[in-house]
């Protein structure tokens, strides 16, 4: 590792093959895999762990402590999965004690101006429109993507294969398989697009939208809504996901549909 214009500290753990270009800032305690890409100007401080074939783009700071007050100093992590790719300016911030990590899964796209908080966990395959800002704690699963500039407020959850339209400002948490817009955050249809890009066949997404017609389209609390779907509508993974997703929630979900 011979990069005589980026500073790395000694005790950095770093892959033969990771390229490491000018003027890229590297502390110890920090892992970085094969095959990673760390552009100029990039930041990683204490407690960074980054997988195989990352790029980072200039600008970009990870795991800078906490913005949290609460924070004692406590050895914690930020975590990026293989495949990822962090573009400029973005800041990700490690965990305090209440995760431990701040975590990115694998194969997602982080663009320009993102900020992750502290103990945010993001699932695999996910994207992250250009300055979006997710506040401390936020729960991200599996191929959600966010446009650009929508600011979730921390504690939140949002359900697999959603999409949040671009500027929204996400107070409740967002059930899996639907699209959320509208201020404020109101239920907009199922992602359809995104389940057949994904490969789910027109019968699965119709008997997805059907269970979301009792949730959302009829009026009914959620309660009364979940209850009725249990009874009427035959058992699915689809079904099982959605209930226990809405009756787990702690900060209640998106309104639904309304003219």
């Amino acid at each position: 590792m011979n990069q005589p214009l980026a500073y790395i500290d000694p005790q950095a753990k770093i892959a033969r093959n990771v390229v490491i270009e000018p003027f890229a800032t590297i502390h110890k305690n920090v892992v970085i895999e094969e095959g990673t890409w760390i552009g100029p100007n990039v930041t990683i401080f204490e407690g960074a762990r980054i997988g195989k074939n990352v790029k980072i783009y200039p600008g970009a700071v990870i795991s800078a402590v906490p913005q949290d007050l609460k924070f004692a100093g406590e050895e914690t992590t930020a975590i990026i999965g293989d495949n990822s790719t962090i573009r400029e300016c973005v800041t990700i911030n490690r965990g305090t004690v209440d995760k431990h990590k701040t975590e990115v899964g694998k194969n997602c796209l982080v663009m320009a101006y993102v900020h992750l908080g502290h103990d945010c966990i993001v699932g695999n395959n996910c994207i992250l429109g250009n300055a979006s800002q997710l506040a401390g704690h936020v729960v991200v699963d599996d191929y959600v993507i966010f446009g650009g500039s929508c600011a979730v407020q921390q504690f939140t959850k949002i359900g697999a294969h959603s999409y949040i339209g671009g500027g929204s400002l996400v107070r409740k948490d967002v059930p899996p398989f639907t699209k959320a817009a509208r201020e404020p955050l109101t239920y907009a249809g199922i992602n359809s697009i995104g389940l057949r890009r994904r490969g789910y066949t027109s019968e699965k997404i119709n008997e997805i939208q059907e269970i979301y017609r009792y949730i959302f389209l009829k009026g009914l609390n959620n309660s009364k809504a979940l209850d009725l779907v249990e009874l009427e509508l035959a058992p699915s993974k689809e079904r099982d996901e959605i209930i226990d997703f809405i009756r787990t929630s702690d900060r209640g979900v998106m309104k639904g549909y309304t003219y």
